[in-house]
């Protein structure tokens, strides 16, 4: 992990016997130098027996330990950790994580009032599209899922110095791999994957071949894939090349709202007023209403009509002078929009 800010660590991912997820975070100033070193620092937890990669690919028995409503670990002088045998993707807890069609788990993630959890399945390379990894999902046979959209696994952080981007590009040169992947659904973008481990996928011709320390999962923020973990022969290559294909959150118009919500944050009431008066509503969502989002061209209406309504008496003085009306439109219509840009990141995965 590497932020804006100067800080830099590592963030590890765990599952109970239970199947209930949680992390445990070190995350400190110290920027680059700091991220990428941070796999060989000690879990701050119990002792600290175990550093970040070795926990990634084994377990800890942890007793005495807080733990914060979105799952995060907390480090204290009770706590007691015990290292444990890591187990296989094939095992449960980590099994339920492959179990369900990536459509299916993606839209019971993102209906929850928080960052998506992880997500599990098995994939095709197809290609790259500048620096993203284009795959498709396979069915429990191994085969390419009837109807599989195209997914695009996209770097969990950028920076060249990490090894997320590289080992991506390193993948797309292997079309027709097959892949397990476990990363982040980004609910932001349409059908895309923030892929943080690959494994191979049993019984398949043309899959990975790990070294037998990595436990059958490659770390994509510290490991580095080589040629030499690919075993099998590379299928023909398909006699067209794969494209990303078209972006139903990009080509939506839903942007006009969003525009106008953030003409609101950076000027207030007035910047929405003016906004409208100057392209019109019909102008400004028409598209809205012809593409189907009539409860947003509806709810930005709204808002706009409340931004521009400032009663006065006779004497100019204002007869309403409180900002609630506007605030609760501004409110409805940025919630509104969230579900539905959701509700299209869902539905391009299906």
């Amino acid at each position: 992990m590497l932020t804006a800010t100067g800080y830099g660590g590592v963030v590890t991912h765990l599952l109970g016997s239970d199947g209930v997820p949680y992390s445990l975070s070190d995350v400190r100033p110290g920027g680059l130098a700091r991220a990428r070193g941070a796999g060989a620092a000690s879990v701050a937890l119990g002792g600290g027996v175990l550093d970040h990669a070795g926990l990634a690919r084994g377990g800890l028995r942890i007793a005495g330990a807080t733990v914060s409503a979105d799952g995060r670990l907390g480090a204290g002088r009770g706590v007691r950790a015990t290292p444990v045998p890591g187990v296989s993707w094939d095992q449960e807890p980590l099994a339920a994580l492959f179990a369900r069609p990536a459509a299916e788990a993606v839209a019971e993630l993102l209906a929850q009032d928080a960052e998506p959890g992880l997500l599990g399945c098995a994939v095709r390379v197809e290609g790259a599209a500048g620096d993203h990894l284009l795959v498709r999902e396979l069915s429990p046979d191994g085969t390419v899922r009837a109807d599989a959209p195209l997914l695009r696994l996209r770097p969990a952080h950028p920076h060249p110095e990490l090894a997320h981007t590289a080992n991506l590009r390193r993948l797309a040169g292997r079309p027709g791999l097959a892949l397990r992947v476990v990363g982040r659904p980004d609910p932001d973008r349409a059908a895309t994957l923030r892929p943080l481990a690959v494994g191979p996928v049993p019984g398949a011709a043309y899959t990975l071949r790990l070294p037998p320390e990595w436990r059958d999962r490659a770390d994509l923020g510290y490991d580095r894939l080589q040629g030499g973990h690919v075993t099998g022969e590379a299928p023909a290559p398909a006699p067209d090349p794969v494209g990303p294909g078209p972006d139903p959150l990009a080509d939506s118009p839903l942007w006009r709202v969003r525009r106008l919500l953030e003409a609101g944050v950076a000027g207030g009431r007035r910047a929405v007023a003016e906004s409208a008066r100057a392209s019109g509503l019909e102008a400004g969502y028409g598209p809205l209403r012809r593409a189907g989002f009539t409860a947003a061209a509806g709810l930005a209406a709204a808002l706009v009509t409340e931004a521009d309504r400032r009663p006065r008496d006779a004497f100019g003085r204002l007869t309403d002078a409180s900002a609630d009306g506007y605030a609760w439109a501004w409110l409805a219509a940025s919630a509104h929009l969230t579900a539905a840009r959701r509700s299209l990141v869902a539905a391009s995965w299906a």
